[in-house]
């Protein structure tokens, strides 16, 4: 049995990061660009008119004499007319600025009689309401950098500059697998000695969360042959693995077995926390194999600590200092020495607040949860105050 911090170590070794893949950028959002994105226009791509007003060549206003309208232009339009001495052109948000114009007046700040405008800005200066050409962006600049994670802003910056498709690390191909006798899916009649299973439900909604969807779920008798046959027929498939339940040391707890039947090569399997201490990590070839505990809330604090993080290195996620933070506690935490508590907590103003029910197979707290309290191994006691680690919850 290993320590958190030396399985941590050996699941972020083993995760490799994909291969990059090109993308619809209405299919890349929180996916991370690979490499840098140049533009290949300017944007503005002309200079461009920032208000509904009037355009004219400042230097030539004579503040006394009325400027004559000679052309509208709309957004979309462009005009070949060259702007002349006393003259102006009724123009509109985003159209192209003609030659010779140089600044726009807002409409609110003219009168218009018999087809001329008279400007009343006293405060307007030369090029005041004009957007120049490459003013946001020059034509062969880095636009975005590698690394960058496809968000709504720069997914509406990317396709300002007529990005159509990006580069991006490939997701990874995962599959579920459930094992239990005692499962029934919700929906149906629960029997006498049965209950609903929940941890697909826990895991597809843990990984739809880091638009991560699952390729297939599986649910599987407590039967060696079963359990190793559909491990085997997915380790060919899939980048990941999850098997949960049947991974302890129990006579029908098969999972460690089947992942050995199939020549995975086992990493870890055991790990000085709780809950989760009987989780497995494997690897066989690149496709990372886990094994989590079928008890619903330590399978989902398997899953924030150890699957998670190796997604996110995977993806091409650098990881954020926000994911972690130190608050104190709000009461006093006594334990036993030797394993590490991941504890559900709910952040209040400064403090954060253990919930009282940490039951592995409770999910009632981890409903309300918004973070998960670090509480070494070595540690018997926590104060009332004390400063402990926790672990953000839906970040990404």
């Amino acid at each position: 049995m290993i320590s958190v911090n030396e399985a941590k170590s050996l699941t972020e070794e083993n995760s490799l990061v994909l291969e990059p893949t090109e993308v619809l950028l209405y299919e890349a959002t929180g996916k991370i660009i690979t490499s840098d994105i140049y533009s290949n226009t300017d944007m503005p791509p002309f200079n461009q008119s920032s208000m509904d007003g009037y355009g004219f060549r400042y230097s030539d206003w004579n503040h006394q004499i009325p400027l004559e309208i000679i052309d509208e232009i709309p957004a979309g339009v462009f005009s070949e007319r060259k702007l002349l001495p006393n003259t102006a052109v009724r123009i509109f948000t985003g159209a192209p600025v003609p030659e010779g114009c140089d600044t726009v007046v807002m409409q609110e700040k003219v009168k218009v009689i018999q087809n001329k405008v008279y400007i009343n800005d006293e405060l307007i200066t030369e090029g005041k309401n004009v957007r120049l050409q490459g003013a946001q962006t020059a034509k062969g600049s880095i636009a975005v950098t590698a690394g960058t994670k496809i968000t709504a802003g720069v997914a509406g910056y990317l396709a300002g500059l007529g990005v159509e498709k990006v580069s991006v690390y490939r997701y990874p191909k995962i599959c579920i697998i459930t094992t239990g006798k005692e499962l029934t899916p919700p929906g149906q009649l629960l029997k006498a000695g049965k209950v609903y299973e929940c941890n697909s439900y826990t895991l597809n909604a843990a990984l739809r969360e880091i638009n991560c969807e699952p390729v297939t779920m599986i649910t599987a008798d407590d039967n060696e042959a079963e359990i190793t046959n559909v491990i085997e027929t997915n380790l060919l498939l899939c980048d990941i693995i999850i098997v949960s339940g049947g991974v302890s040391v129990g006579d029908y707890d098969f999972v460690a077995k089947a992942f050995d039947n199939c020549g995975v090569k086992c990493i870890f399997h055991k790990v000085k926390q709780k809950p989760g201490k009987p989780i497995y990590f494997g690897k066989k070839n690149n496709t990372l194999v886990f094994g989590l505990p079928g008890n619903p809330s330590a399978l989902l604090t398997c899953y924030h600590e150890y699957i998670f993080p190796s997604i996110m290195k995977m993806t091409g996620h650098i990881p954020q200092k926000s994911d972690k933070l130190i608050l104190p506690l709000a009461s006093t935490y006594s334990k036993k020495e030797g394993l590490t508590y991941f504890l559900q907590g709910k952040i209040k103003g400064s403090q954060v607040f253990p919930f009282l029910v940490q039951e592995s197979f409770q999910m009632s707290s981890f409903a309300s949860a918004d973070c998960i309290i670090q509480i070494d191994e070595e540690v018997t006691e926590v104060k009332e105050g004390s400063l402990v680690e926790i672990h953000i919850l839906n970040q990404y």
